[in-house]
């Protein structure tokens, strides 16, 4: 599965994707730190990744968008550091499996994990 991650996030999470045999991009590495959200989620569909973020904006364009895709991991609950990220993280690729994540929204936070399936309504 392919991730592209977004500025809140850290780039050092691509090496955690990496160890469970997904690839990730970070924004910064391709030049888009300053791109709009509705082109990150386009570059997204467009490359069949799952968004990786803690911007509150990408549900919200989805919901808007009514679109199927792309999928997005969403941290909420806080201003993380980057080992809870990476904690976060790994439990979500523990316990949702790609299928699943590439067809809803996965909101993750220190006690749970919800999902939300692609289009919202």
């Amino acid at each position: 599965m392919d991730f592209l991650l977004d500025v809140p996030v850290s780039p050092t999470l691509i090496s955690l994707l990496e160890a469970y045999g997904h690839t990730g991009v970070h924004v910064h590495q391709i030049g888009l730190h300053t791109a709009s959200d509705e082109s990150l989620l386009a570059l997204a569909r467009e490359e069949n990744r799952i968004v990786i973020t803690a911007d509150l904006d990408f549900p919200r364009l989805l919901a808007l968008s009514a679109a199927n895709g792309p999928g997005l991991i969403l941290f909420r609950g806080g201003n993380y550091s980057e080992a809870e990220m990476r904690a976060l993280l790994r439990r979500v690729l523990e316990n949702v499996s790609s299928v699943q994540l590439a067809q809803c929204v996965c909101v993750v936070d220190k006690r749970r994990i919800r999902l939300t399936n692609l289009p919202l309504r």
